[in-house]
């Protein structure tokens, strides 16, 4: 899913662009099975405005959508007087050790990341900082908000809170939900993540957004935890 995600919000902001606008929050419903083949994007205003937008991108492979980006952009304006932070940023890059915490997960795109996490973890609770290694379209560059995004949905495996393998659980996303309340510079993205299960099937992943700068928003992911084996 981190891919898609990444490509879907350089889609739209190509489609799209609006300098006096900037997105702030973005939603992506996971509608099926991610394909490893061809697929398109269709890109559409929902919602056009001279200060508000509502777009949306789908990705699109054998005749149906399999992921659907919905983005609000709101109009820019100077703040400074007001701002304020609510969140407090996590440990810097330099203090994170490199860490094989997403070995135990399958899949290239595991392979295709670097990942430095804070020590002090427990199940449930974590810190890391990870970067794509590749360009999100090969031969072209690739914007900082493109290459954080690409990467936010593996908030979900970072702090496990039943660790994969261990054949009971299973705890995907069917959403990933980002609110920015500042626009994220740099290629490393700071994780400051927390994993609930409730105790009716459904799990939440919420994560405090990091660059170099500090917190810069904030992400939800919904979990449906269904057991492997019968217990």
């Amino acid at each position: 899913m981190a891919p898609v995600s990444g490509i879907l919000v350089r889609e739209l902001e190509a489609f799209s662009p609006r300098p006096d606008l900037r997105m702030a929050r973005i939603n992506f419903d996971i509608l099926g099975m991610i394909p490893g083949g061809e697929f398109s994007i269709e890109c559409k205003v929902l919602r056009p405005g001279k200060t508000i937008e509502l777009v949306q991108a789908e990705m699109i492979a054998s005749g149906r959508a399999a992921v659907r980006a919905t983005a609000w952009c709101l109009q820019r304006s100077d703040t400074t007087a007001v701002a304020g932070l609510g969140d407090a940023a996590m440990p810097s890059l330099s203090e994170a050790t490199s860490a094989q915490g997403l070995a135990e997960w399958p899949g290239g795109y595991i392979r295709s990341i670097d990942l430095q996490s804070v020590p002090g973890a427990v199940p449930g609770r974590g810190q890391s900082w990870l970067r794509g290694r590749y360009a999100m379209v090969e031969g072209e560059p690739t914007e900082d908000l493109v290459k954080l995004i690409g990467v936010a949905d593996t908030a979900n495996g970072i702090a496990p809170r039943i660790a994969p393998g261990e054949g009971t659980y299973i705890y995907p996303n069917t959403d990933l939900s980002i609110h920015l309340y500042r626009e994220p510079e740099g290629e490393w993205l700071g994780l400051d993540t927390s994993v609930t299960f409730g105790s009716d099937g459904v799990g939440l992943t919420s994560s405090v957004l990091n660059d170099h700068r500090g917190p810069f928003g904030r992400a939800e992911q919904i979990l449906t935890v269904r057991a492997t084996t019968q217990q």
